[in-house]
């Protein structure tokens, strides 16, 4: 589904699609940069995904189209190599609370965070059980 309006919020860190059966959506930079669909965010199998942290600050420099089938968006941070597919991009429109909620207990159970300036220490020693 090709959204009929992509707009670009750089203030607010969000891109805004809105799609001709009325929905609307607006999905925060950091949540497009830790499911960039890129290899380096994927891999090039589902074993060799790497778990984003620390993008808690990213933004959008720009967004582009490529050909008639997805965006291709730039990051603050360099990342420039994920092109979203337009169904993709609607996949993380509609699944965008279970997604969420899923990189936040992935973080947790790594130990690690969504911002670049805090460090997780766990007090919680599982061979000590």
């Amino acid at each position: 589904m090709i959204p009929e309006l992509v707009e670009l919020h750089k203030k607010s860190k969000q891109l805004e699609l809105a799609y001709a059966d009325q929905s609307n959506f607006r999905l925060d930079a950091e949540y497009l940069r830790v499911y960039s669909p890129s290899a380096e965010v994927r891999g090039h199998h589902p074993d060799q995904a790497v778990l984003q942290e620390g993008k808690k600050h990213v933004g959008i420099s720009s967004i582009s189209v490529v050909g008639n089938y997805a965006l291709q968006i730039i990051f603050d941070d360099e990342h420039n190599s994920g092109i979203y597919s337009w169904d993709y991009l609607k996949e993380l429109c509609d699944k965008k609370d279970a997604y969420w909620q899923d990189y936040l207990d992935r973080l947790i159970d790594q130990g690690k965070n969504r911002d670049p300036e805090v460090e997780v220490v766990s007090l919680f020693d599982p061979a000590k059980q």
